[in-house]
């Protein structure tokens, strides 16, 4: 293994790259020619070139009393202000409960400004489904509105980690303007220990169960038995391929299963469309991660190389999929090391 893969091993394992910062990775990992000359400047050209209006965002119905907006299939970028990930709100006659503040503090704004245009109550709470960048940057905006900020005791670690910090400076880089010098990591109010709390909110209970670790050690799951309607976080990617990360793909298939204990009827993901049919539009991600887990877990218990491997796998159910040609070599070779620790088990 060179030494570039060895480092894209380490940081893979510890959590360090999600978003924005994989596309980067990704070219250094499976690109061996170095960056032409100029690329700097040429970079430099098109940061210049950008759009830096925040266009409004159209909060989308779920119920009469649930929104979400939606991110963009993609990468996180400049080009795209990082509005990647979906960010939902229920509005109650006790004040809004928001779910995750999207990518920046730029769009978590946006997203404010709309909860403003479809009610006059504040924001009470936020609550965090897990602290990856694409759903967290705009916490800063939400806690300056007065809104308390709740999230799993597991997002701890990850938070107060030099790794975090390191992260938020690459994307001060790769997602300015966006993200910049006074974007800041924002820590939970609230942290919760319990694999089920209670939130209760005029008239609605919000139910937040512990599902991890799954995509994430601390992920949550918001269930609101009034309406019918659960935010999954980042456990159900819809119609695209899942980010893998540092996740751990057996607990994430297990995992599943819990979403699916409180029978919801609508489920809004933490990337793609809502699903009025969850349990047959779960099933693409629990596919993906148990048709990842065979064919690397063959390899590993053969001593296969990685590359060999990849190479004779048979990707067609998949590869036609928004971010398979981004992301899945990449969650493949994750899953492979994984699998190694584990002894292809």
């Amino acid at each position: 293994m060179t030494l570039r893969l060895r480092s894209l091993r380490r940081r893979l394992r510890a959590g360090l790259l999600c978003g924005a910062a994989l596309l980067g990775v990704l070219n250094l990992a499976w690109a061996a020619d170095a960056a032409p000359a100029g690329m700097a400047s040429a970079s430099a050209a098109a940061a210049s070139s950008l759009d830096l209006s925040m266009p409004r965002l159209h909060a989308i119905p779920v119920t009469d009393h649930a929104w979400y907006v939606q991110g963009a299939a993609a990468l996180g970028s400049a080009a795209n202000r990082n509005f990647i990930s979906n960010a939902g709100f229920v509005v109650t006659d006790d004040g809004v409960v928001v779910i995750d503040a999207l990518g920046s503090p730029a769009l978590a704004q946006a997203l404010l400004d709309e909860i403003h245009r479809i009610t006059p109550q504040p924001v009470r709470y936020v609550i965090v489904t897990h602290y990856h960048a694409d759903h967290i940057y705009g916490l800063q905006t939400f806690k300056a509105a007065g809104a308390t900020i709740i999230a799993q005791t597991l997002g701890r670690e990850y938070l107060e980690s030099d790794l975090a910090q390191n992260r938020l400076a690459a994307s001060r880089h790769d997602l300015a303007p966006w993200i910049d010098a006074n974007t800041r990591l924002v820590p939970a109010d609230r942290w919760l220990t319990h694999e089920v709390t209670h939130l209760q909110v005029g008239r609605y209970d919000f139910v937040l169960r512990h599902v991890g670790p799954a995509h994430t050690p601390e992920d949550l799951s918001v269930f609101v038995p009034k309406l019918g309607v659960m935010f999954s976080g980042d456990l159900f990617f819809r119609g695209r391929i899942p980010y893998i990360g540092q996740a751990d793909s057996r607990q994430w298939i297990a995992s599943l299963d819990k979403l699916m204990r409180d029978h919801p009827r609508v489920v809004v993901p933490g990337h793609g469309p809502v699903s009025t049919d969850p349990e047959h539009d779960m099933q693409l991600t629990r596919d993906y991660l148990v048709f990842l887990r065979a064919a690397m877990a063959e390899a590993a218990r053969n001593l296969e190389p990685f590359d060999d491997a990849y190479a004779h796998t048979d990707w067609s159910r998949f590869d036609q999929l928004p971010l398979f040609h981004a992301a899945n070599r990449m969650n493949a070779y994750n899953t492979y090391l994984l699998l190694e620790s584990q002894g292809g088990q």
